[in-house]
Order: C-alpha cells, then sequence, then structure tokens
C-alpha cells in the first residue's frame, strides 16, 4: 500500500512538472523593458530679490582672501562685481553667496540654489552642506581669524 501512495506521489509530481513547464512554453516572451522619459529641463534661475540693507551691511563684515583650513585645505572667498555677492571655492566647488541677516554678529554667507553656507565666526570659519547636513570643511581661518585666536 505504502508503494501505491509513493508511486501516485510521485506520478502527480511528474504531472505537476509536465504542466508547468507548457504553461512556461505557451507563456508570451516578455516585452523588452521600457526606456525611461527623459528628465525635464531644469528650471531657469529665477532673477534674484535685491539685498536688503541688513545684507549689504552684513556683507561689509565678510572677510576675504584665503583661509587655510583642517588637512591642509583652502577656501578662497572673492568679491564680485555685483554688490554683496561674493564667490567662495572650495577644491573644484565654486559657490555664488550672499550674506544672510543675523542676531548673533555671525557673518553667513548662503547659495540658497546649491544648499550651502559659508559660516565666519572671530575664530574660525567653516563651509556647510546644508542639504546632506555635514560639513564640507572646518576650522578654517583667514590671517584676521588667527590673530584674534591667539
Amino acid at each position: 500500500m505504502i508503494r501505491s501512495l509513493i508511486a501516485a506521489a510521485a506520478l502527480a509530481a511528474l504531472s505537476m512538472n509536465a504542466a508547468l513547464a507548457a504553461t512556461a512554453a505557451s507563456a508570451p516572451a516578455k516585452a523588452p523593458a521600457k526606456k525611461t522619459a527623459a528628465k525635464p529641463a531644469a528650471k531657469p534661475a529665477e532673477p534674484e530679490a535685491p539685498l536688503s540693507e541688513g545684507q549689504l551691511a552684513a556683507a561689509e563684515r565678510v572677510m576675504t582672501g584665503v583661509a587655510e583650513c583642517e588637512f591642509k585645505q583652502t577656501v578662497s572667498v572673492e568679491k564680485e562685481a555685483a554688490p554683496g555677492h561674493f564667490k567662495v571655492t572650495f577644491g573644484k566647488l565654486s559657490f555664488t553667496m550672499v550674506p544672510q541677516e543675523t542676531t548673533t554678529g555671525a557673518v553667513v554667507l548662503v547659495d540658497k540654489a546649491k544648499d550651502v553656507e559659508w559660516l565666519q565666526i572671530p575664530a574660525k570659519s567653516m563651509l556647510l552642506d546644508q542639504k546632506s547636513h555635514h560639513r564640507l570643511v572646518t576650522e578654517c581661518q583667514q590671517s584676521a581669524q588667527k590673530t584674534a585666536a591667539n
């Protein structure tokens, strides 16, 4: 009796395998994957609003020149032709920044398009990536900051 049960189970398994193979053979071939549509072009930059008097006053306190940072890195801060605008360069990265008004006395330059900030306090400066919430470089000092730190 056990032999007949085993034989019946084996026959059922073979029948099931044959049915699955026939179904797979008769199934239509999959269509090739569709190509994804190209991403739409980036929005053109909106014209910036004119800087406020507070921003222009903060621009007067921005330290320009080359700041020496940790791990022998440097950040360059240069005035641009437009009043209150600065070019901040770190390695191959370059940002066009404007001052942000603060209540703390710290100087903060912001590139809103790239979510990057350059923060200057009396003893040091740092470049912050606000999008990923980390510091690109820190412990930067320009000559005036080196004097203040000592």
